[in-house]
């Protein structure tokens, strides 16, 4: 008889997981146990010592910060994810001493790699109060920066656009509860380019023509005009712009919307770039996968596969093409009805290029639209190599499933555009100035810069049935209202 036991039904309740899973973690070896007849006892010091790993947590405890010295900079992050735009502030010189994260994978990933960072879940279920004790911080006591990127998917271009209707859309409206309530001298916000075109309230496509014009909430940017007035009133100055990442170093093609809020009123200069496509401004070109994934080659891999019906037109391809560069015939067969449809469908059957960036990696690598497979073998990319392409450090711990690995990994911000947004904010805070860099194409879209953007939009919003943006009774405006 093993000494000091407890049952599977108590182990199951500290592990907040199923006696099921219990009894499969007993008999894989994970936990030490005996079975006696056909119950099992647990071992409760070899459970214990299972539990202090962060990785085998199910979903770690909320917690405290731990007892350090205060950083320089107090920063507090929401939606923190893998914590890829906080890798990029620490590189720049903020380290966050608070990290809100409601995904159970993402939560163990951020305890394994940042034991001493406080830790807490579903943003609605705080407030600002008890977010300022988990951080160690007095009710007075003053916050430099909070950084957050609500789920993008409702605001996405490729969704249904739900907006503010959709609960993923409702987080975005609860970040900017946050800095109204916390009052940092500086926020940012990140989110998916679909956020500059999304109107307060989506009508489809079909409903749509010259008999039936759009109310004022339905006209693009709707959204964003909203939470800039609600900014604005909380006296937030606020810039922003769509950012290409490779112009930050990243070795991908990826592009997000970022708006730096500053207390006070004024409104911040543009992210200095560190790259461009053709060395423009005398800036080096921009990275590449083969100098992302360099010293992987004797890596071991971790990776989905493909299915065999698809792996054979893999094989017909090499770096840097697609579906369009097989045969005729062959394309027809590999896409099947897709063939017919419309658009570009780039991401069928795609091979990364060596020489270039990486397309924006997604959260599945091997989905039949949204390919990511490896330059030459036969395979998606690895959780190795999507680390290198996010600016990931190798050591970097990413825990869950496979699947899960891939959504972290995908979701996150490039670290190299989270060291610039540091940065940035780092000068201004010290009275440094950022160089300017007239005439730069920060992303492939044009009228994406916060100043032509609000000039335009408004003068869309004045021909609309009513100036003022209004909502329908869907929409919960009291959320809105200071």
């Amino acid at each position: 008889m093993i000494p000091n036991v407890i049952s599977t039904k108590e182990a199951a309740e500290l592990m907040q997981l199923t006696e099921q899973r219990v009894r499969t973690l007993l008999k894989q070896g994970k936990i030490a146990g005996e079975q006696l007849g056909k119950q099992w006892l647990v071992d409760r010091e070899n459970l214990e010592n299972f539990l202090a790993v962060p990785q085998n947590h199910v979903n770690p405890p909320d917690k405290k910060r731990t007892n350090k010295p205060k950083p320089n900079v107090v920063a507090l992050s929401f939606f923190s994810g893998a914590m890829g735009l906080d890798l990029g502030l620490k590189k720049a010189g903020i380290e966050v001493m608070l990290a809100c994260e409601f995904d159970k994978a993402c939560r163990k990933t951020i305890a394994a790699n940042n034991p001493d960072i406080a830790l807490l879940g579903d943003v609605w279920n705080y407030s600002a109060e008890q977010i300022r004790d988990a951080a160690g911080l007095s009710q007075n006591e003053e916050i430099d920066l909070i950084v957050g990127g609500p789920p993008c998917q409702a605001f996405s271009t490729a969704g249904s656009r739900r907006g503010f209707n959709d609960q993923r859309g409702g987080a975005l409206i609860r970040y900017i509860e946050l800095i109204e309530q916390l009052k940092p001298k500086y926020a940012v916000l990140e989110n998916v380019r679909g956020l500059l075109s999304a109107p307060l309230s989506h009508r489809p496509h079909a409903d749509r023509g010259d008999e039936n014009p759009l109310e004022s909430e339905e006209l693009p940017g709707g959204a964003l005009l909203l939470i800039l007035d609600r900014l604005k009133k909380a006296g937030y100055g606020v810039s922003f712009n769509l950012y290409n990442s490779a112009n930050y170093g990243s070795p991908q093609v990826r592009e997000r919307v970022v708006l730096i809020c500053h207390r006070g009123g004024e409104e911040l200069p543009y992210l200095e770039p560190t790259h461009s496509d053709k060395s423009d401004f005398n800036l080096p070109k921009w990275n590449t996968f083969r100098n992302a994934v360099e010293g992987l080659e004797n890596a071991q891999h971790e990776h989905l596969t493909f299915p065999e019906g698809r792996l054979r037109y893999y094989k017909m391809l090499g770096p840097g093409e697609y579906w369009k560069h097989l045969p005729l015939e062959i394309q027809k067969q590999a896409l099947g009805k897709s063939f017919y449809a419309g658009g570009g469908k780039t991401g069928f059957f795609r091979r990364l290029a060596w020489d270039k960036p990486a397309p924006t990696l997604v959260t599945h690598p091997a989905m039949p639209a949204t390919d990511l497979a490896h330059p030459v073998e036969d395979r998606p990319l690895s959780i190795q190599e999507y680390k290198r392409v996010q600016q990931f450090p190798d050591e970097w711990v990413i825990c869950g499933s496979l699947v899960d690995q891939y959504k972290q990994v995908g979701n996150a911000v490039p670290a190299g555009l989270g060291e610039a947004i540091g940065k940035l904010i780092l000068n201004h805070m010290q009275g440094k100035p950022t160089k300017v860099y007239e005439g730069f194409a920060y992303s492939r879209y044009k009228e994406t810069d916060h100043k032509t953007w609000i000039s335009k939009h408004e003068i869309i919003g004045s021909q609309g049935k009513n100036s003022k943006l209004r909502a329908k009774k869907s929409i919960n405006m009291e959320l809105f209202e200071s």
